[in-house]
């Protein structure tokens, strides 16, 4: 069995093994496998695996929540357990929540912070607060609240109110890595129930071993007939696979250090109204440590597309013929 092989068939493993019903909205998902987001210092060095130094989450609250709900960082200090400092700690981030009209990517293009030096803090400042080295939060978390849903701004299509939260490094070189969740609670991690996270580029850590692999979940719309995807300072570590409900899975073209790579990617019908499963496999010859990578894709019009930390419809597996056995994954 040859390398690829090996990662396409650990690759439907993971996928059918990470199946679940639960609802929440941990960011990055537990169904990603990713353990934190990573964003650097504004003098950080781009060869670290961060593009632009800033990262933007939306989160979208059901219209018929009417409780109110609270955004939690977990480690949002910039020195400590988890960040990787160059040299002494000298970074600071800001966390800064927005709601209100501008705010919705689907109207507001710049909103989806994919171009942060322009227009990406469109929106109402709900709340902001910058974070240093401080042992305080340091492997613990802050939370930002309580706000209720209609400080977002409302979507109809979605039914949903959208706020969305940046991190901007604002000075230093260091790199921050962080998780947030959206909850019920002020001090407990309590998901509600029909409410999701989603970004435009991602920009996360691997885990530091050959054998996890992360998943990220782009939702393909109705009319997509390709997707193009932009990975940038993969460090040349392992492969980037696609797998879906009725493909096997497709390698696309990987970066090195202070790289990008763009390829497309053919969208099958029966892929539309469904998530794909991105899979970042490491290398399996020796380990690349601290490896962050950046990703994004578009649409045939150039229209960025989501990934969301649950997955909309679920973890995407293989279709099954009508006497219920899985479909061979290796035929068309």
């Amino acid at each position: 069995m040859n390398y690829l092989n090996k990662l396409f068939l650990t690759g439907v493993l993971l996928s059918f093994s990470f199946i679940s019903d639960v609802n929440g909205q941990p960011v990055p998902g537990l169904d990603e496998n990713i353990p934190f987001l990573v964003t650097f210092g504004k003098n950080g060095e781009t060869s670290w695996g961060d593009d632009d130094f800033s990262q933007t989450f939306f989160f979208a609250i059901p219209e018929d929540f009417k409780d109110r709900f609270y955004l939690r960082v977990f480690d949002p200090d910039t020195g400590g357990a988890n960040d990787e400092l160059k040299g002494p700690a000298d970074t600071r981030m800001m966390y800064s929540v927005y709601g209100g009209k501008g705010v919705d990517p689907e109207v507001n293009e710049e909103s989806k912070g994919m171009s942060p030096t322009k227009g990406y803090k469109s929106g109402t400042l709900l709340a902001s607060k910058i974070f240093a080295d401080d042992k305080q939060y340091d492997n613990k978390y802050y939370t930002f609240g309580p706000f209720i849903a209609t400080q977002g701004e409302y979507n109809k299509k979605w039914k949903s109110y959208i706020l969305k939260l940046i991190c901007d490094g604002v000075s230093g070189d260091d790199g921050n890595l962080y998780k947030y969740y959206l909850s019920r609670e002020q001090n407990a991690d309590v998901p509600i129930e029909g409410a999701n996270a989603f970004t435009y580029e991602y920009t996360f850590r691997m885990w530091n071993d050959i054998k996890s692999v992360a998943h990220l979940y782009p939702f393909i719309d109705t009319g997509v007939v390709y997707v193009q995807q932009t990975n940038f300072d993969w460090d040349d570590d392992g492969a980037i696979m696609v797998v879906s409900r009725v493909r096997k899975g497709v390698t696309v073209d990987i970066s090195n250090q202070n790289d990008t790579k763009v390829s497309k990617i053919g969208v099958e019908p029966e892929e539309i109204n469904s998530s794909l499963d991105f899979q970042f496999h490491k290398k399996q010859e020796y380990l690349v440590k601290n490896n962050n990578v950046v990703i994004s894709l578009q649409n045939q019009y150039g229209q960025n597309l989501k990934f969301y930390s649950a997955p909309i419809g679920g973890i995407p597996v293989y279709v099954t013929d009508i006497v219920g056995k899985k479909k061979n994954p290796l035929k068309k």
